[in-house]
């Protein structure tokens, strides 16, 4: 995947260098206030995991999640990591987790020396199915991590419900989910605790960083100490436990601050590109748009197809790589976990089957998306997607 950095703040070049270019499947919007801020923390020397655009990118992405508080940290894979400290999560626990989703959701687990449990996914939304978790807890289950795949939201409800009368906790993976909304909620305040991502390629970006959104204060405050290599808050270099250095530097909160004063704006371009998507795809025949729960508000993160390879007439990766010949760059879906070399064994000893996550797995695939690409351009991908069909 490339990464293009768009800094200009005007829109008409932007445009133009998009459609004579090769279109990447992803690139950051750095068109507000990004330079200026980042420029401002040199300048006043806070450039490390202290200064005023830490607690301005905490304060305001709280306040944008709907909770207590957030905690910005170094990236999204440790937002899971530290989650799960958070959480007390120890060696021989299990966490049960769906297959289709990136690595670093199951890896988490690994971490602490727990085990990830494998759940298929739900063919109405891609995340983890409400109904299928209740037949993989055991005595050693502590926890569900709901992922919402792909900018969709889980059904929380249902998850939550299952979870309190188990008496298991929930973690929100929202990597790819910035400000997706469940039952009108945004996601990140709906568990215990919210993981987010702000990768390169995420809605809102600091190149790498992550966070963790909270309600309850004592967990906000193991988290914080267990963030800051363990430090007692009170008592200077005084460590009462052992901690990490998991934290985020005010030069990426400067970045992430510039986004999210147009977080509305860029959600907004965003889901323009997804309407215009699912309007020029729209009942071509073997391609398969990503299903809308009527519950659902999700975020546009990557824009999502299936390939049905016998009403195509082509495979995911036949198109794939078609697209790839006319200067598309695209992306297929997570490979099923289950199936990966670090968890397989343990998957067939649990004797798991999960053909949903198999079937999208293979056939799944992410289209372009990001702010500066243009109308043109997504005619020129959706004519190549039509007219490869045989």
């Amino acid at each position: 995947m490339s990464l293009k950095i768009n800094s200009s703040r005007g829109g008409e070049g932007l445009a133009a260098a998009t459609s004579r270019a090769a279109i990447p499947v992803a690139a950051p919007d750095l068109s507000g206030n990004e330079e200026a801020y980042v420029v401002e923390a040199i300048r006043s020397s806070w450039i490390s995991s202290t200064g005023p655009f830490v607690q301005r990118l905490e304060s305001e992405f709280a306040k944008l999640c709907g909770t207590r508080t957030s905690l910005g940290v170094c990236n999204g894979t440790v937002a899971l990591h530290l989650a799960l400290l958070g959480l007390d999560v120890r060696p021989g626990d299990e966490v049960l987790v769906p297959s289709l989703t990136y690595i670093a959701t199951a890896n988490a687990v690994r971490y602490v020396g727990a085990e990830p449990v494998f759940v298929d996914v739900d063919p109405a939304t891609w995340c983890i199915d409400p109904k299928l978790l209740e037949a993989s807890i055991t005595r050693r289950t502590k926890g569900i991590i709901a992922v919402h795949l792909y900018g969709h939201p889980a059904d929380m409800d249902a998850i939550n419900h299952l979870a309190a009368v188990h008496g298991l906790w929930v973690v929100e993976d929202a990597a790819e989910a910035h400000m997706a909304r469940y039952k009108g909620r945004v996601v990140g305040g709906l568990s215990q605790i919210g993981a987010f991502s702000f990768y390169g390629n995420k809605i809102f970006t600091s190149g790498e960083g992550g966070a963790l959104t909270v309600n309850d204060p004592q967990l906000e405050l193991r988290l914080r100490t267990l963030r800051g290599q363990g430090v007692d808050p009170q008592r200077r270099y005084y460590f009462p436990v052992t901690g990490y250095n998991f934290r985020i530097t005010n030069i990426a909160c400067a970045l992430l601050c510039a986004q999210l004063e147009r977080c509305e704006e860029i959600l907004a371009r965003r889901n323009a590109i997804f309407a215009r998507y699912n309007a020029l795809l729209q009942g071509t025949p073997g391609i398969g748009l990503q299903p809308v729960a009527e519950w659902a508000n999700p975020a546009p993160w990557l824009y999502a197809i299936t390939v049905d390879e016998a009403a195509y007439g082509r495979s995911r990766d036949e198109l794939m790589a078609m697209l790839g010949e006319n200067k598309v760059e695209t992306r297929p879906f997570f490979q099923a976990l289950h199936r990966l070399p670090p968890f397989r064994e343990e998957s067939r000893r649990r004797k798991e089957e999960l053909p949903v996550t198999d079937g999208l797995s293979a056939t799944g695939m992410n289209l372009p998306t990001f702010s500066a690409l243009i109308e043109a351009d997504q005619e020129r991908i959706a004519a190549v997607i039509r007219s490869g069909r045989r």
